[in-house]
């Protein structure tokens, strides 16, 4: 009985996270040039993470898009707008080498009225600094400073309503303190 136990708890703990990026209190690793499909350097390669310098920053490293990817593209696209005054940048590198995949984030943007989040394209791996795991659908970072604040990683289908709350809910970890 204590082997299936043990088996039972081992595969609960197994299933329960994936460890993707840099974690909390590390630092960002740098800079990497993904193509920019919007933003201030759409249809070229460039640095998102130079762009946004010592900023608060929320980055989504994802492997597709799917209604939750988008649903939190949304919120942070509202996030980055209602902290405009803290300097607050986001953006999401789709870490996919799918045909067409540009036409389909420039009609996203598009369709939701994405104004203040840049969606890039990177290779699948990611940029290897980033120790993105192949294991995580979806990835983010929230960091100020180049300090990783908060880190929320995902297997396929994780992501769910609850979860984009908890990342909405650590933007303020990023914030000044108000005085």
């Amino acid at each position: 009985m204590s082997l299936v136990g043990a088996l039972l708890a081992s595969a609960l703990f197994a299933a329960e996270t994936v460890k993707s990026g840099p974690q909390v209190n590390e630092d960002v690793p740098g800079p990497f040039h993904p193509y920019n499909v919007t933003g201030k350097a759409a249809g070229k390669k460039n640095c998102l993470y130079c762009q946004n310098g010592a900023n608060p920053v929320a980055v989504v490293f994802a492997r597709e898009v799917t209604p939750q990817v988008t649903k939190l593209i949304k919120k942070l696209d509202e996030c980055t707008a209602k902290n405009a005054g803290y300097k607050m940048g986001s953006y999401v590198v789709f870490l996919c080498d799918k045909e067409g995949l540009d036409k389909e984030l420039k009609e996203l943007a598009n369709k939701e009225k994405l104004e203040h989040i840049v969606l890039s394209i990177d290779n699948p791996a990611g940029p290897q600094e980033y120790k993105i795991s192949k294991d995580a659908e979806v990835t983010v970072l929230l960091y100020t400073k180049h300090i990783v604040k908060a880190n929320h990683a995902f297997k396929k289908g994780e992501l769910n309503d609850q979860a984009i709350e908890a990342i909405i809910n650590d933007v303020p970890k990023i914030l000044p303190e108000k005085k």
